[in-house]
């Protein structure tokens, strides 16, 4: 007779099922999002990102004093400025609040957690789009990537051991390496967001840095959900230009993704599990329709299931305070 009841005797208690799981999460691999802005007295509230603030410097060496605590494998970091421009010139100033943020947080803490920074111009800019803007609106590439450059050897320069270009213009891990590696940067990482998809996702998180557009949108640079093919195209690029870490983001919706992209490379894949995602579960877990922690447990996991070395999510702190 077949035996039937053998999967389930390895699922009848909490430690058998431990003791078997095929996937399992460390704090080591997860990495905060955090947000520092200019010009505040106290940390702000974000008030669609539940739990979340706009930091000061001081309220922000608080909060990685926190999630070193508890494990937390990095911390990646947005500035938020309180003056703009064109350009977006604040994102590569060396007194830019990201840049004195990551000397801080560099001198505070060493190389106890890895120190990334989000490396765009979306949040420095008076138009909110992630490059430079044309006559007609549109973003001009190659303009783009010169001031990319500029911005990656500011945040090296401040203590970044990671930059992360997030902004999906053609060419930009390329250009970020060789403006490190002229400046003398050769042992800063590139986490490359290779899969970026215009999303509907990221609505709290423009509240939190400040960086919605002030006119359209950007599907012309970030991509089409539609579209997994063009996925491993942009994956491959980035390996080739010389990326070390390869992002899928949004994560929740885009799992097939990030399995596409481990079985694809044999480098790190990292997800963003984005503000979108964090913020429609803990306001269904508010209104109890669903169980918060069970909820974040299964969806982190999958995460890794699907094949995530690297977890970027606002669930980072409260999960390893509960898992600790």
């Amino acid at each position: 007779m077949f035996p039937t009841e053998r999967p389930r005797r390895l699922r009848r208690t909490p430690a058998l099922r431990r003791l078997v799981a095929e996937t399992t999460l460390a704090p080591d691999d997860f990495v905060a999002p955090l947000f520092v802005a200019e010009g505040l007295s106290d940390a702000r509230a974000i008030s669609s990102l539940p739990g979340h603030f706009q930091h000061t410097v001081d309220s922000l060496r608080h909060e990685v004093k926190e999630l070193l605590s508890v494990g937390v494998g990095g911390v990646i970091l947005f500035g938020v400025p309180s003056t703009k421009d064109e350009l977006g010139s604040g994102a590569w100033d060396p007194d830019g609040i990201a840049q004195v943020a990551l000397r801080v947080l560099r001198d505070d803490f060493g190389d106890e957690l890895v120190l990334m920074a989000d490396l765009c111009l979306d949040e420095y800019t008076r138009h909110g789009h992630c490059g430079v803007l044309r006559a007609d609106g549109t973003v001009d590439n190659d303009a783009t990537l010169e001031l990319y450059g500029r911005v990656a050897v500011a945040q090296a320069e401040a203590g970044a051991s990671v930059v992360a270009p997030s902004g999906m213009m053609d060419g930009q891990v390329a250009a970020i390496r060789a403006g490190l590696d002229r400046a003398g940067h050769h042992g800063v990482g590139i986490l490359a967001y290779a899969a970026k998809y215009a999303s509907a996702f990221y609505g709290p998180f423009r509240e939190a840095a400040d960086s919605a557009p002030a006119f359209g949108d950007r599907r012309t640079y970030q991509m089409d959900p539609a579209n997994g093919r063009e996925a491993a195209r942009e994956v491959r690029l980035d390996v080739a230009e010389g990326a070390d870490i390869l992002m899928v983001k949004p994560a929740l919706a885009y799992m097939d993704l990030i399995r596409q992209t481990r079985e694809q490379i044999d480098l790190p894949v990292a997800c963003y599990n984005v503000s979108g995602e964090y913020s429609m579960l803990k306001a269904a877990a508010e209104r109890g329709w669903i169980d918060e922690e069970r909820a974040v447990d299964e969806m982190l996991t999958g995460f890794a299931r699907a094949g995530a070395d690297i977890i970027i999510t606002y669930f980072a702190k409260d999960y390893l305070k509960r898992r600790s």
